[in-house]
């Protein structure tokens, strides 16, 4: 018997997807230039995108359109939800595509213990806030155990992307202060997807003993395979796509990537999402080494690369931040007891991450103001803060007010960093000048600063 075709997608659920996808980029792209002009990240004005047509103001105002526009139906809601992981996906993978983890080995010691410091700390505190907080901030059925663990890893997590991209407006990205702050930043995310990948798979299956086991043992196995059978298959990912560097008998395109090259990239990040979703860990851990793996390669040509950092900085990613900013409901802020936890989760948030980047630093010789720079460039959470959360509400841990705190927090951290950096920064400068002012004083003529920055004054 031969099985009846699968019917079509509906004219109208088609109609709606276009419209919201139509919608959702244009604000995302015209609110993201604006907060940009304003010195904010891109990021800031595309979660305010879906925060405009969510239930937060347009859902508030004109709640028929609202519904029509964003109908609360699990099926029209998923498409754009699956365009949104795609998007996630690609930019986690490109994340990992742009790491430079030769730094990450140089800087290896120090930003080891920087990252532990600051890291533990905060996820420490998370811990301890969850199982505090009222019952009534938990998601219907939650477990507080699985709530507390999942506010600690959102909280423990850096946001390399937001970070690199401040250092680079402030032309701190190839500074020793710059390079430390990313290689600190690269060792927590690659520690926060790990912990993400088992506290979501112990959200699923429980946290008995042999439940939480197995999640561990699959991100040690993921990792391990990554080593052993990942490398040679991005090598060969690399050559197949066309995406190594001209050699010497080969012409140079030019730097541009062929589109069979950029399909061979994107397969690869995809099929190890895919692997690490079958392992019902996070497929963005699985993206994230696979990014790793191909931008670990020595021949690959990252230039090559461009025409899909472009799509997907440009179109998928502030696609996925605009249905980000969708849950968000900022009325839920209206209510005492969110509006407290806010205020605590906030404050428990830069407290950790800035005196754990600080108790690193200064445990390995760094100085005050430059511990202090650490601080404020791992205190920027933004993109990786937000998937967290969005992890979390998915899977039903978080309830959509914590929910709403948690994206909050990753937008009040990215703001803050870039004054907070500029002044520590200031103040590094000042400091290695008056101790060569010294120097000079005492007529030595050998001798230079401590810290990170003595080379580069």
């Amino acid at each position: 018997m031969t099985a009846a075709p699968v019917a079509s997608l509906s004219h109208h659920s088609l109609l709606i997807f276009l419209l919201q996808v139509t919608v959702l980029l244009c604000l995302a792209l015209g609110l993201g230039r604006l907060a940009i002009r304003l010195g904010l990240p891109s990021v800031v004005g595309e979660l305010l995108a879906g925060v405009v047509v969510g239930p937060s103001l347009l859902g508030a105002v004109a709640s028929e359109f609202s519904g029509w526009l964003l109908p609360a139906e699990p099926d029209q809601m998923h498409l754009l939800d699956a365009l949104g992981q795609i998007g996630v996906i690609l930019l986690v993978g490109l994340t990992g595509i742009e790491m430079d983890m030769r730094m990450v080995r140089r800087r290896g010691a120090t930003a080891a213990r920087i990252s532990i410091a600051g890291l533990v700390l905060p996820v420490g505190l998370g811990i301890g806030a969850g199982l505090f907080l009222p019952e009534s901030l938990l998601a219907d059925g939650g477990d507080r155990g699985e709530f507390a663990l999942f506010l600690g890893v959102a909280m423990g997590v850096s946001a390399i992307p937001v970070a690199a991209k401040i250092l680079h407006d402030m032309r701190l990205l190839h500074r020793n202060v710059g390079q430390l702050i990313l290689a600190s930043a690269t060792v927590d995310d690659a520690v926060g997807w790990s912990l993400l990948s088992v506290v979501s798979a112990m959200a699923t299956t429980g946290v008995r003993g042999g439940d939480i086991a197995w999640p561990v043992l699959s991100v040690i196995g993921v990792v391990a395979a990554a080593f052993v059978v990942g490398r040679p298959l991005a090598r060969l990912a690399v050559a197949a796509g066309g995406l190594a560097r001209p050699s010497a008998e080969t012409a140079d395109t030019g730097g541009t990537g062929s589109g069979s090259g950029i399909a061979v990239a994107v397969v690869f990040i995809l099929a190890a999402a895919a692997g690490t979703h079958a392992l019902k860990l996070e497929a963005i851990l699985g993206a994230f080494i696979a990014g790793i793996l191909l931008g670990s390669t020595p021949t690959l040509d990252i230039r090559r690369l461009e025409p899909l950092r472009l799509m997907v900085m440009g179109v998928l990613a502030p696609i996925f931040f605009a249905s980000a900013g969708l849950r968000i409901d900022l009325t839920a802020l209206t209510r005492p007891e969110v509006a407290l936890a806010a205020v605590v989760i906030l404050g428990l948030a830069i407290l950790g991450k800035f005196a754990g980047a600080y108790i690193g630093a200064r445990a390995s010789r760094l100085g005050h103001w430059e511990a202090l720079s650490l601080g404020a460039g791992l205190n920027a959470r933004g993109v990786i803060e937000i998937v967290v959360a969005g992890t979390g509400l998915r899977l039903g841990v978080l309830s959509t007010a914590t929910y709403t705190v948690i994206v909050l927090v990753a937008v009040v951290t990215s703001i803050m960093t870039p004054p907070i950096l500029r002044a520590t920064m200031r103040r590094v400068e000042q400091t290695a000048e008056e101790q060569l002012r010294e120097l000079d004083l005492a007529g030595r003529s050998v001798g230079a600063p401590r810290g990170l920055d003595a080379e580069h004054p």
